[in-house]
């Protein structure tokens, strides 16, 4: 089988682990019986984890200058914890797999997405038509889980979240490794990544808008829950939100340009903005779900053009490294706001004041994104 194939079944079958992992552990979090509140110090708790493992891992693939083995390791771990994880049910356990998973799951989303852009570099072909596969996988698995769930129970979620660490770790096993920078890895080359004005700044508007869009992720399914609607319907929201990615994907060589990347990722923030307005309105948990098609125009153009402004101004040798951060920001250090803030607003105030509030920090990223583009995006053009 192809490179490229190989890749695209392995991205098809991790992002349907995520799938099942990210939307759907606060709805298994809430079927064992916690609150919202402590579903949010879980996944915040969690973010704490991401901050350590997404380095650290990502600091192993680049010293070792292997992408492949660092995977492998990842997903066996992953698959073994997630099958514990879903068949547990008190407190303590939890909590430990669940930290566990996070610390073994969710580096690999930075890994995977360096060997996409890498691979497709090396292969001259677009990131997207790899990526497509991607979120066709998290959408396909979220629709089957929210059927799983509601008709085998919350821990048959164990026996499909290890099914597919096996086979993921099967095809992983097959794949080329990575092509790497010819340059050695430098410590000065991070400092001097890390102390650029524009790389902080980027970053930090990548935390602005990552914040709103993982307390969506996070509280949605307990938002549908109260709502009235159940995990078939969740499956079904996120079927839509996921699908609904592929055709961005799939035509990302014609949309994302070079140089515009930060007008690009404003837009994005300002989709965020009206989807989450949106829902706060909503008090039918259908319109909910099929409201999450508009995730079309937020992450996946988000995501992407994040990611290639991101190779445009990080050290080629650090690129896995670069990569993480980025993931860690959306993924960690946003998660934790996300879950701690987030789980307490909804604690007090409810479904309806999350969304507002979150709406709110998204035009407050779509404003930063346009302040960032008028300093450096007409310059970036003009280079």
């Amino acid at each position: 089988m192809k490179p490229q194939n190989l890749l695209k079944s392995f991205n098809f079958l991790y992002f349907g682990m995520l799938a099942i992992f990210i939307p759907f552990l606060p709805i298994y979090f809430a079927e064992q019986g916690l609150t919202p509140g402590q579903i949010g110090f879980i996944m915040g708790t969690g973010g704490f984890v991401v901050i350590v493992a997404q380095p650290l891992w990502g600091m192993i693939s680049d010293k070792t200058r292997t992408i492949r083995k660092v995977l492998l390791v990842l997903i066996l771990c992953s698959s073994v914890i997630g099958y514990l994880l879903y068949d547990a049910s008190s407190y303590f356990q939890l909590i430990l797999f669940a930290m566990l998973l996070y610390f073994f799951l969710m580096p690999i989303d930075p890994l995977a997405e360096s060997l996409n852009f890498t691979t497709a570099e090396s292969l001259k072909i677009s990131y997207g038509s790899i990526r497509t596969y991607g979120a066709l996988g998290y959408a396909v698995v979220s629709l089957l889980t929210g059927y799983v769930m509601s008709y085998f129970g919350a821990h048959s979620l164990a026996v499909l979240f290890a099914g597919l660490g096996v086979v993921s770790f099967v095809v992983c096993w097959k794949m080329p490794d990575a092509p790497v920078s010819g340059k050695p890895v430098t410590l000065g080359s991070l400092k001097h990544f890390f102390r650029n004005k524009e790389t902080l700044l980027f970053l930090l508007l990548v935390f602005i808008c990552s914040v709103p869009a993982r307390m969506n992720d996070t509280f949605l399914g307990v938002y549908i829950r109260e709502l009235g609607g159940g995990a078939e319907l969740l499956g079904q929201a996120w079927f839509l939100a996921a699908g609904s990615e592929i055709v961005v994907f799939a035509l990302s060589y014609w949309w994302l340009r070079k140089g515009k990347e930060l007008i690009i990722i404003s837009i994005a923030a300002g989709f965020y903005f009206i989807r989450f307005f949106l829902a706060a309105w909503i008090t039918d948990p259908h319109m909910l779900a099929y409201l999450q098609v508009l995730q079309m125009l937020t992450f996946p153009i988000f995501y992407s053009a994040a990611i290639q402004y991101l190779y445009r101004i990080v050290p080629v040798e650090w690129r896995a490294t670069g990569q993480t951060v980025l993931a860690l920001l959306f993924f960690g250090v946003s998660g934790i706001f996300a879950s701690y803030i987030g789980g307490a607003l909804y604690g007090a105030f409810g479904g309806q004041i999350l969304y507002f509030s979150i709406s709110v920090m998204s035009f407050s990223g779509l404003i930063f994104g346009l302040v960032l583009y008028r300093i450096y995006g007409r310059r970036a053009v003009s280079e």
